[in-house]
């Protein structure tokens, strides 16, 4: 008696990805009209799968190129632009036996994407670093030095000193470490990606809970960026705590 299509489906969906093309050899001659939606379906999945390592293959060409480094740690910082809150630098060492996918430029993702990946490098990182720098101090420094002393931090709180350092695009200054400075990186380097990744998580679940503090600047929604109900919010009640306030001269 034939398996049922629902039976069928079922043994898809509980196997790994890469055990579906014996299944889709398995089943590809059931001409049962059902099975063969399912076995498209999976086909099309499996195109797309090769796709993705294909694509992230491409995005260790730099990781490849400084392969004798044995830790190579990727860079990138979130939140130079907001009114409000902190910039956030991010920190990464990925493993060079294993491939994670779907790792891009945190801007490229969706908010789902990115908290999944989130675990997944946080799992699977050989060391993870993150720094932080306050509105106070960005204002006493300015956010391009801001920026570089996040970058530190998160270097420093790494629990394995990186041989190379992989940066989306800048120098850092004060570092004792050979550097690559990569434009757009962050979507040419798996590394980066994942600093990225970690970065923008980071910092978007602190500005979450700053909203809980002070709700009137939908800080939830708007990360601290420039948004029409965070202007308004601005000139009705003015600057709190976390403001840039160096930021703020042109609108208040």
């Amino acid at each position: 008696m034939a398996e049922k299509i629902a039976e069928i489906k079922s043994t898809f969906e509980t196997v790994s990805i890469e055990e579906r093309p014996a299944l889709i050899k398995k089943y590809e001659k059931d001409a049962r009209q059902g099975v063969q939606k399912l076995i498209e379906k999976y086909k099309k999945e499996q195109i797309a799968l090769k796709a993705e390592y294909a694509r992230t293959e491409a995005m260790k060409e730099f990781e490849y190129k400084y392969k004798e480094y044995k830790y190579i740690c990727g860079i990138d910082e979130v939140g130079r632009g907001p009114l409000a809150g902190p910039v956030v630098a991010g920190a990464v060492i990925l493993p060079k036996d294993e491939t994670i996918l779907y790792l891009n430029d945190s801007k490229q993702l969706s908010e789902k994407k990115r908290e999944e990946l989130y675990d997944v490098i946080m799992d699977k990182a050989v060391a993870v670093g993150l720094g932080v720098v306050s509105p106070g101090d960005i204002d006493k420094m300015n956010i391009l030095q801001a920026t570089y002393e996040a970058m530190r931090i998160a270097i420093g709180k790494l629990d394995v000193k990186p041989d190379l350092l992989l940066n989306d695009a800048v120098t850092i200054p004060g570092v004792d470490i050979k550097q690559v400075g990569i434009i757009k990186g962050d979507a040419r380097s798996v590394s980066i990606a994942a600093a990225s990744i970690v970065a923008k998580v980071t910092r978007d679940r602190m500005m979450v809970e700053y909203d809980k503090i002070y709700p009137e600047y939908k800080f939830a929604n708007n990360k601290g960026y420039g948004a029409k109900v965070h202007i308004e919010a601005l000139k009705e009640v003015g600057p709190s705590p976390i403001h840039r306030n160096t930021f703020l001269k042109n609108i208040l």
